[in-house]
């Protein structure tokens, strides 16, 4: 292709082009993408012209558009002779021209390199260049007008017949360029033309639509004419730079184009004119309406697409979803409405000149699919913001409750306070676009308010409660255990009384604290009866735990009455006590425990259940035989498993249990009385060791020969002293009286086993004593009386015998008590 310089020097733009549809018909995507790209046509919106020329082979088509926009079409070379130049359409942009004008120079027509009979590809690039084209320039030579065959006429006919097959074709400018005029002036010239025209319109077949149209609806019909570029070149030039000032600013009202309504934006002007090209190829009829919103359809979604992905690979969209997930973000709906009106606001520029109808369908799916995006990044925000609220919620209503305020104001003033937070946060956080419903999270926040009040209720409740149950167990349960423990007729009345006393204390506190949980009085009094019954359920627990231990009991009773005086001190059987009296009281008491023992009382008519009088009927040891007669009556109802008039609820000891714990307790206490009794008798016996009177008379008289020699013989009287001394000595420390209260035979056993080891030990001391006088007699002064070796000894033995009395007295007495 030939460069051609410009003719207008002002302009500095470089020509671009490119061949549209090649000589075989074959449509150049790739090149009409790379020409759009590098004119940035789709920068221009609906600003833009397409113009098109069309004529017969070899009329100076290409020429004409070289001049008259500045173009590079290849020119015929005249000196090697007339043939085609141009193959298909080219396509180029016209320098220095605003707006954007794009050129069409199309093949020509009735050249011999197609033939005669192939007039198929004329026929399509026409009506391509009709369908696409906003003016349309037709070059014909001067003197062909007037003639009935000159070469214009059937690319007129052509140009008729093609638009009959457009839908609603819009308004064309067709510019006829009278090439080569002569001296016949325009005037004379435009009427012949126009009336051949019409002649043209009329002769053309017409759909039944179509038949009364005029030429004037589908056609603006201006006629211009040039000298020839040949002949008069200068001349030419300056008539081709006056027809290029009608081209500025054409699309405008009142300009060169035609009618504007079906334009398509420039951003789908390739695809468009490949789908036109597509349905001429096809030999279908061209519907433009339809075309365009197929147009518009295909372009709005691409570009919808292309926002799309755009927004998804937006650095501050990453950022901001990523950011999101792991901690709540101050202005996320704002951030995030302003990167959506964004997107939506470049789609609408870009989209702007498509059919509105689909322009705003397509917005719609993107504003879907952009909303489907951004919504668990949403929901994850307004997550953030709900558990944020909740945390909150939880920290002030437990500080609340903590800091002593009422249960019911708290919960008011925080779910009050709090829900307006949550309110905030999503004003926060609400894309205005989207304008999202927020109510269900505002719900669940409330239910998982309402349900952590519910559970700090039922806590706070369940702390109270149970603190209030633990201070009955606590004033109830040692006491109850005293009381019980010392069980008489007053037992279970005071019991009542403990109960109701501290019941009454406790249920006024609980009641106080339950006004602060603003609960209705059924609810208030329901736990007040839970608790009255608690403190019954205490007491009758301690009172079945004691019942388990009655027959413990009994028997210690038994002991501290039997053992102990009413001093409370121990008893020492001297036998002058009445073993019998005190037994029978003894077990009288311990009758009286296991009467208070057996049925419960803590409501006031219980006390009708006479049990005492049962069992102490049914034990009586009387030898009256009627007395026997009505025990062994008495004895035998106890043969049941249950009290009469007495509920089992209230029963802690059946009567077959009380005739069984009886019988246990008499044999386990009966070896006390058994021993009472023999210490008793042991006593007497060590009592009474002296001889009968008659016979210390007897030894007076038939002793009083020996008597008489004593006191003849004064010796015998010492020797008979210190006998005295070493037996009472033995006597004292062998403990004699002790050793035979128990009986004779283990009383000499005892001692054979003490007695010679006791002996062996007098002797020693004795011993001892003796040296220590000789050691000290040397360093006495001499003149002090000498004391006779028998008295020191004698006096030694006493002292000895004297100290070591003194000990086993105080063992013995120890081991006494």
């Amino acid at each position: 292709m030939a460069k051609i310089e410009c003719a207008y020097p002002a302009s500095y733009e470089k020509c671009c082009s490119t061949q549209l549809i090649d000589g075989d018909g074959m449509f150049n995507v790739a090149g009409i993408e790379n020409f759009m790209k590098e004119i940035k046509l789709s920068d221009c919106g609906l600003s833009y012209a397409v113009v098109s020329i069309m004529g017969p082979q070899s009329s100076g088509k290409s020429t004409l558009l070289n001049n008259l926009f500045c173009t590079d079409f290849k020119e015929m070379d005249a000196f090697k002779g007339r043939s085609q130049t141009t193959k298909g359409i080219w396509m180029a942009k016209c320098v220095g021209i605003e707006p954007c004008t794009l050129v069409m120079d199309l093949e020509g027509t009735d050249g011999r390199e197609r033939g005669e009979d192939d007039t198929a590809f004329e026929k399509q690039s026409a009506l391509f260049a009709l369908a696409i084209s906003d003016i349309v320039l037709i070059n014909m030579w001067c003197h062909d007008i007037g003639r009935e065959q000159a070469a214009n006429k059937p690319l007129l006919k052509t140009v008729f017949q093609v638009m009959m097959r457009l839908f609603s074709p819009r308004k064309t400018t067709m510019l006829f360029v009278i090439r080569d005029k002569t001296k016949t002036p325009l005037e004379n010239l435009e009427p012949v033309l126009r009336g051949d025209i019409q002649k043209i319109w009329d002769s053309v077949p017409k759909p039944d639509a179509h038949k009364e149209t005029l030429l004037s609806e589908f056609f603006i019909v201006e006629v211009v004419a040039l000298s020839s570029f040949e002949e008069k070149e200068e001349q030419f030039k300056e008539q081709v730079a006056t027809l290029r000032e009608r081209f500025y600013h054409s699309i405008a009202p009142g300009g060169l184009a035609g009618d504007r309504r079906g334009v398509i934006p420039a951003s789908g002007f390739c695809f468009s004119a490949q789908e036109i090209w597509k349905i001429i190829k096809e030999n279908k009829d061209l519907d433009l309406p339809a075309h365009k919103v197929m147009v518009a359809t295909v372009r709005c979604e691409e570009i919808a697409n292309e926002k799309y992905d755009s927004f998804a690979r937006n650095m501050d969209w990453c950022q901001l979803e990523e950011a999101v997930t792991s901690s709540p973000i101050h202005g996320f709906g704002k951030k995030l409405n302003s990167l959506l009106t964004t997107c939506l606001s470049e789609y609408d520029a870009e989209a702007t000149y498509f059919d509105e109808g689909v322009r705003s369908a397509k917005q719609k799916q993107l504003q879907e699919k952009l909303f489907q995006l951004v919504q668990p990044t949403f929901q994850i925000a307004l997550g953030h913001i709900r558990s944020e609220i909740l945390d909150k919620f939880k920290e002030a209503f437990d500080k609340a409750l903590n800091g002593g305020e009422g249960f019911s104001s708290a919960t008011n003033k925080c779910v009050e306070s709090y829900m307006a937070q949550f309110d905030e946060g999503c004003a926060d956080v609400v894309i205005e676009i989207a304008n999202w419903d927020t109510s269900k999270v505002r719900e669940k926040l409330r239910r998982d308010i309402d349900a952590h009040v519910t559970s700090v209720r039922a806590s706070k409740l369940s702390e109270l409660v149970s603190s209030n149950k633990e201070k009955l167990k606590e004033a109830l349960y040692g006491p109850v255990e005293t009381l019980l423990d010392g069980a008489n007729s007053d037992t279970w009345p005071s019991i009542r009384k403990l109960a109701n006393r501290e019941t009454e204390l406790v249920v006024s506190e609980f009641s106080s604290e339950l006004i602060r949980f603003d609960m209705d009085e059924e609810t208030k009094k329901s736990m007040i009866m839970n608790l009255q019954d608690y403190a019954k359920g205490v007491i009758e627990a301690k009172a079945k735990e004691e019942a388990g231990r009655v027959l413990i009991r009994m028997k210690e009773r038994f002991m501290t009455l039997f053992s102990h005086d009413s001093d409370s001190m121990p008893r020492i059987w001297t036998g002058k006590e009445d073993i019998r009296a005190i037994n029978n009281s003894a077990r009288s008491a311990c009758l009286k425990l296991l009467s208070v023992m057996t049925v419960i009382r803590l409501d006031e008519g219980d006390d009708i259940y006479d049990i005492e009088k049962i069992l102490t009927v049914a034990f009586a040891e009387s030898s009256n035989n009627s007395v026997k007669n009505k025990s062994i009556t008495t004895f035998e109802s106890l043969a049941s498993s249950t009290w009469e008039q007495v509920p089992p609820s209230k029963t802690l000891i059946t009567p077959v249990q009380c005739k069984s714990l009886w019988r246990q307790f008499k044999m386990e206490t009966e070896y006390s009385v058994s021993q009472a009794i023999a210490a008793q008798e042991a006593n007497n016996r060590s009592n009474n060791w002296l001889p009968p009177p008659w016979a210390i008379i007897a030894l007076l008289i038939l002793g009083f020969n020996e008597f008489m020699t004593l006191l003849r013989n004064p010796l015998y009287i010492g020797v008979i002293f210190v006998v005295y001394l070493l037996v009472k000595a033995l006597w004292v420390q062998l403990d004699i009286a002790g050793e035979f209260r128990n009986g004779a035979l283990p009383g000499i056993i005892s001692l054979s086993s003490k007695l010679v080891p006791i002996i062996m030990n007098i002797i020693r001391k004795l011993a001892e004593e003796g040296q220590g006088n000789a050691t000290n007699n040397p360093r006495r002064n001499p003149s002090k009386r000498v004391v006779p070796a028998g008295n020191v000894t004698s006096s030694s033995a006493s002292s000895s015998v004297t100290s070591s009395t003194n000990r086993p007295d105080y063992s013995s007495s120890s081991k006494y008590e």
